[in-house]
This record gives structure tokens, C-alpha cells and sequence, in this order.
């Protein structure tokens, strides 16, 4: 649900594909926010000789927006440089790479990552970043962690970036939601349960299990990000609230070589790919809107406002689940618009509505992850985030683990919607809904420190599958 082949064009350019956004406050780096995007989604790690990596030409940003307009104030900008040692050997590496400057390492990456404001100031914050290689196992990469740990660039105080490949952290259970919202703790309530010979497993089952992705991450200080750099102390400070999202963009003409095998690519960038929420593009948007909306900045997304007011997989829980949801139905068959998704992800939630808490940036409809930087990183963190009572989690940003599938499949199925409608009582079922799968599902661990994400699967050990 997560942004996985989210959009037709998009599915057939992995590379420019984001999957997912994460934004939080730095749980063991005080002061600082992190912000990561993934890129190239369902990578399986055996995936040899031609081994995954970014794209040169692909411009890859991560964009802030600090004062609420849906646009770009501050953009970390990502361009890729591929180079190889041996071009008459067929092989990416040669020998065990132990090190990023490794001779046996065949064909590498390098980076330059350049910050850029709104106000046209731009910093090159750093040229020939190395990237890591892919893991490609026990001979290859022998002490991949400890080489990957040398891919983590210091850019100055309290300032780190890296780029490249990591453990997927999302977990989903893909197959259950596209099966016509077959959720497996409730498939014999469906109503086309036992019309197909099939048995279902009580657990959800991990689609991205075991599967690798390419992560852009930045770890600042938060006045970095923040409306003109204030610190922001207070929640309730109305510039604590920044706001998220990352892109892709080509070159507007590309020209393939006859009969040379390659492809040449001119003229300016436009973006083709952009990821904000973990289901926006996904599950709300229409299909014959997808590739338009992949196409425009946040500020533009008042269009696409009425797909969330009156989201159509809520419309069908009731009928895949019939008796199951009947308030639901009856709000939908009211026509009331669903006020609580438009404040959760087009706007913020403002003051007042959930005690304590407020991550508004104002009335701009606009999808983006929205951070509210004043609120410090949880003791005991809670998977469900802000509806688990844990205000440092998603909605509030996103961190690696949070479960954002069964978040926002409760609040589609009414579990929100008391917060904006007192008068509104949820069907019992709403908070039950889960697709079943939890941070246990996913086999690499993550990290306590940057990049957060675990250390990516190798190839020799990936079941097949």
C-alpha cells in the first residue's frame, strides 16, 4: 500500500519509483531530523550480474516545505555518477570488496548532493560521495555492514547523507489488499468468501519480505529545515510543522542510439515520480489520474481533494464486508465529506482536535508527510503512532517501523472520523482492521542510528521465491 508500481507509467520505471518517505525527529541525535527516501521498489537481492543502483539520469530531490504553501522551500538534490574499473569483464566485482575504493569493485557509484532554498541560494554540500555496493554475499561482501558504515558522509556538525541499499522496512501484505480487500483476519466475512478453493492463513503474509530498496538519507539539524531556521520548542508553535515529500525527475527528450544500445537524454527535467503519504497515490487517487498526479507539486493537490473527501475503498468495506461496517455505510450513503482524511493527509491536524497535539500547516491541501519538529522521539515508541497515543509517530512524520497500513486502513474504515464528528460512533471492526503483520516481519532488523534502515539482504542467502 505503501508506494510500490503505484501508477502505470511510474511501474515501468523502477528507478525513478519511490516507494516510501520517512521523516522524524533523530531518536539518538538530539536537535536533528531525519529524512529518508527509498527509490526502486520489490528489489530481490540475487539480482546479478547487473546489480541495482540510482539512476544518472535521474534527478532525485527530497523537498521541505516550511510555511504551508505545498511548495519546495528547502531541496536536498541527489545526482548519480556511475563509473567502472574493468569494462571488458562482465563481472561487478572481481574479487571481495572490503573497501569502497576497492579495485575488485567493478562498477561503483558516486554522488553530489547539492541543498537548494526558494530563494535560488544553492550549496554543494558534497561532491564524489561514495555509495556502497549492493550485498551481494559472503564472498563478495564479507563485512557489508561494516562497509556500508563507510558510505555514512559527514557534511559538517551534526549533518550526515547516505545512498544506498538497504533492507526493506515496509511491511505489507500486498496480495490480501489488492485481492478485492481480502484482509485475512477477516476473509471468511467477505462476501466472496468460499467461492474460490483456496485456504487462507490466519497471519498476514509479508509481501516485501526479504526484498531490498535504495535509500537516499539525511540526518540536519532541525533549523536546517525549519521556517527561516527558528528552533521550534513548543508543539503548539505553529512553524515547528514541516512538511515532506521526495521526487523524480528525467530529462524531457530521450533519444536512443541506433544500434549503439544506448540512450541519450536532453532538454530540462520534469518530474515524472513524487511520494508523500504511504497510500495517497495508491488507494485515492483514480487510475486514470495517477501519472497527472505523479506529474505536480503538492500545491496542486486541492484537484484531487474529493478522491480523499469520499474515498472509494471506504465506500466498498461495507459492501465486501457486508453487516460488518454498517455506520460506515450509513455516513457514506450521507454524503458527508471525510473531514478527518482531509486534515490527516492533506492539511495537518490543527490544534484542538486530538489534545495536546498539532501538526497544521495550514489550509493548503497539499499531500505531504507532516513533522511536527517540536515533539521529541518517544521513550517507548508505539507501531500505530498517534492513534497507539504516540504523538511522535505517523501521522506525525513517519519512522522506519511505524504501521502505517493497518493506521490508515482504520481510518478509512470510520476509526477517525470521531475526532471531526463527535456525533459519529465507529463499527467495532474499524479497530480490528490490520492487514496482520508487524516490525517482527521484518527479518533484518533496524538500526538505532543512521540510516536506520537494516543492512540489506545478499544475494546468496535469499530464498528463492
Amino acid at each position: 500500500m505503501s508506494s510500490h508500481r503505484e501508477a502505470p507509467e511510474i511501474s515501468k520505471d523502477p528507478v525513478a519509483d519511490s516507494t516510501d518517505v520517512y521523516a522524524f525527529v533523530s531518536p539518538d541525535a538530539p536537535g536533528t531530523v531525519t529524512l529518508i527516501a527509498n527509490y526502486i521498489p520489490l528489489q530481490n537481492p540475487a539480482g546479478g550480474p547487473n546489480f541495482y543502483e540510482f539512476g544518472d539520469d535521474v534527478l532525485y530531490e527530497i523537498h521541505i516545505d516550511n510555511d504551508g504553501d505545498g511548495r519546495a522551500d528547502v531541496t536536498y538534490q541527489f545526482e548519480f555518477t556511475t563509473k567502472m574499473r574493468r569494462p571488458d569483464s562482465f563481472l561487478y566485482n572481481t574479487g571481495p570488496i572490503l573497501a569502497l575504493d576497492s579495485p575488485n569493485w567493478n562498477r561503483y557509484q558516486t554522488y553530489t548532493l547539492t541543498r537548494s532554498e526558494s530563494s535560488g541560494r544553492r550549496s554543494v554540500l558534497g561532491r564524489n560521495l561514495a555509495c556502497p555496493p549492493c550485498n551481494i554475499g559472503p564472498l563478495s561482501t564479507p563485512t557489508y555492514a561494516k562497509l556500508a558504515q563507510q558510505a555514512i558522509h559527514t557534511l559538517g556538525k551534526n549533518r550526515k547523507v547516505f545512498a544506498g541499499q538497504r533492507a526493506e522496512g515496509f511491511y505489507v501484505d500486498l496480495g490480501s489488499i489488492f485481492d478485492l480487500g481480502n484482509l485475512r483476519p477477516f476473509q471468511n466475512l467477505h462476501n466472496q468468501f468460499g467461492t474460490g478453493a483456496f485456504s487462507e492463513p490466519a497471519d498476514g503474509v509479508n509481501t516485501t519480505k526479504e526484498l531490498n530498496v535504495h535509500s537516499l538519507a539525511v540526518q540536519v539539524p532541525a533549523t536546517d529545515l525549519t521556517f527561516h531556521g527558528r528552533p521550534a520548542k513548543d508543539p503548539a508553535d505553529p512553524h515547528a510543522t514541516i512538511g515532506v515529500w521526495t521526487s523524480a525527475s528525467r530529462r524531457q527528450a530521450r533519444v536512443i542510439e541506433p544500434r549503439q544500445g544506448k540512450e541519450l537524454e536532453t532538454g530540462p527535467y520534469t518530474q515524472v515520480s513524487r511520494l508523500g503519504n504511504p497510500l495517497f497515490n495508491e488507494v485515492l487517487v483514480p487510475l486514470g489520474h495517477k501519472d497527472e498526479w505523479n506529474a505536480l507539486p503538492p500545491a496542486d493537490d486541492k484537484r484531487f481533494a474529493t478522491y480523499v473527501a469520499h474515498p472509494e475503498l471506504a465506500k466498498l468495506l461495507p459492501t465486501l464486508y457486508p453487516g460488518v461496517f454498517p455506520h460506515l455505510d450509513a455516513y457514506n450513503k450521507s454524503g458527508k465529506p471525510r473531514a478527518d482524511l482531509l486534515a490527516i493527509l492533506l492539511t495537518g491536524i490543527p490544534t484542538g482536535v486530538v489534545p495536546g497535539f498539532q501538526n497544521y500547516t495550514g489550509p493548503t491541501q497539499a499531500d505531504m508527510i507532516r513533522l511536527n519538529t517540536a515533539i521529541p522521539p518517544a521513550r517507548n515508541p508505539n507501531i500505530l503512532g498517534l492513534i497507539g497515543g504516540d504523538p511522535a509517530g505517523f501521522p506525525n512524520g513517519r519512522r522506519v517501523y511505524d504501521d502505517v497500513v493497518t493506521v490508515e486502513l482504520r481510518a478509512l474504515a470510520g476509526a477517525t472520523l470521531p475526532l471531526v464528528d463527535k456525533s459519529y460512533a465507529p463499527d467495532a471492526a474499524s479497530s480490528k482492521v490490520t492487514d496482520g503483520l508487524t516490525p517482527a516481519d521484518v527479518t533484518n532488523p533496524y538500526l538505532d542510528t543512521f540510516p536506520y534502515l537494516g543492512v540489506p539482504y545478499d544475494g546468496y542467502h535469499h530464498p528463492a521465491s
